[in-house]
């Protein structure tokens, strides 16, 4: 029986206000919170709740046949406990039934594991003490921000102690291989690969609404069919999405409401698919080949790459001037301005600087709050100088104050 592993993310970035030139250098807060409220607000009432209500009764009545798997960012939980607790509090519920599994990703959704190895190892161990704290489970599953894979971030995860890494099934990495397998990165590596059916998975995130779509509309016969298509079955069909699918992306009247409670109720019912979490099929089955990924891949855009952030040089010129200010930030050791730092890194910030053409570019717009790329940049570029100003300050006030000191102890003992 091939096992299904159903997988939202949950994320939500931390907007930063609109601060302008004359702005540097006296800038309390880099947050836009009123931005951030409003938002949280909308997909809150939009999605999380009702989706999670649908989630926790459709498992009390399958008892443990329902199964499933979420990552959530470290941003996305500290909005839900400045903002929406009630939120926070259903996605607990969904912890307490025991069928729902937690994975570990960057604590701020971050292009660590590309920039800074020693960043990306903080994120991820701040990230899995959160999930352990908040949830009650220690992830043994990585998630990196936005599946940005490739063998050496598969090695970091095993390093990190992960039983397994999700990563989207890029076909010229494949090279005419089934997604629906469990791989493994190396001959040598104890580490597993789920890799994401994109096909299966965009049928419901991004065209389950679209009427110009050939196979529009997307009924739950005929999805049960494909996944229990025998050309589609292996151990393992992986299907990841965002959990704004449900609700924000594709709206209620849509019925997408209805057809995640009916495909679940089918797959139940299935006698050649079952619904599993990442561990269970980690323990009940074997990896069956390597996928070999050399370069960075992703699953954003049509390039299924990482130019979705950093692909154009303004992006690469305020990822640069970001990395620059680490060394500053680690000599200062203020964990304030390190939370003000690290939530800067977060990957949507770069996203709303893309440059790319149609259609991507429509996705990348939708989901940004500046009418442009370029405004995008000139604001984010406008706090990495006042971030950039301050740090400068207080590391003079550190030197100065531990020269002070230095003198003191030369005077005492003299």
């Amino acid at each position: 029986m091939t096992s299904i592993c159903l997988y939202f993310q949950v994320h939500q970035p931390f907007r930063i206000k609109p601060i302008s030139f004359f702005d540097i250098g006296q800038v309390e807060s880099y947050d836009d919170d009123h931005q951030n409220l409003r938002i949280l607000n909308e997909i809150a009432d939009r999605c999380y709740l009702p989706a999670n209500e649908l989630l926790q009764s459709l498992i009390e009545e399958s008892g443990e046949q329902i199964k499933l798997n979420f990552s959530i960012s470290g941003t996305a939980i500290e909005q839900f406990e400045l903002y929406r607790p009630d939120v926070l509090s259903s996605f607990q519920r969904l912890a307490k039934t025991g069928q729902v599994e937690f994975l570990a990703e960057t604590y701020y959704h971050s292009l660590a594991s590309v920039y800074s190895p020693r960043e990306f190892t903080d994120q991820v161990h701040k990230h899995r003490a959160k999930i352990k704290s908040v949830f009650g489970q220690t992830p043994q599953v990585f998630r990196n921000t936005e599946l940005i894979y490739h063998n050496t971030i598969a090695k970091a995860a095993e390093d990190l102690g992960f039983k397994a890494i999700l990563c989207e099934g890029v076909d010229h990495f494949l090279g005419g291989k089934s997604p629906n397998h469990m791989y493994k990165p190396t001959v040598d590596s104890n580490i597993n690969c789920f890799l994401r059916n994109y096909s299966l998975s965009d049928d419901i995130a991004f065209r389950f609404s679209d009427d110009t779509w050939s196979e529009y509309p997307l009924t739950v016969p005929k999805f049960t069919r494909w996944l229990e298509n025998p050309t589609n079955r292996g151990e393992v069909i992986n299907l990841y999405m965002d959990y704004e699918t449900f609700g924000e992306h594709q709206a209620k009247t849509t019925g997408i409401f209805e057809f995640l409670r009916d495909v679940l109720w089918s797959i139940v019912r299935s006698k050649n698919v079952t619904l599993a979490t990442f561990s269970e099929v980690i323990r009940e089955q074997n990896a069956t080949d390597i996928y070999d990924v050399p370069t960075p891949s992703s699953w954003a855009d049509t390039e299924r790459d990482v130019s979705a952030w950093c692909g154009n040089e303004m992006q690469r010129d305020a990822l640069k001037r970001l990395y620059d200010l680490e060394q500053k930030i680690r000599l200062l050791g203020n964990e304030e301005l390190n939370h003000s730092w690290s939530k800067l890194q977060t990957s949507d910030h770069f996203y709303y600087m893309s440059t790319k053409n149609w259609p991507d570019n429509e996705i990348h717009q939708y989901f940004s709050p500046f009418e442009s790329p370029y405004e995008a940049y000139i604001y984010f570029t406008n706090v990495l100088k006042d971030l950039e100003l301050y740090l400068d300050y207080h590391l003079e006030v550190k030197q100065m104050t531990s020269a002070g000191e230095n003198s003191k102890i030369l005077a005492l003992k003299n």
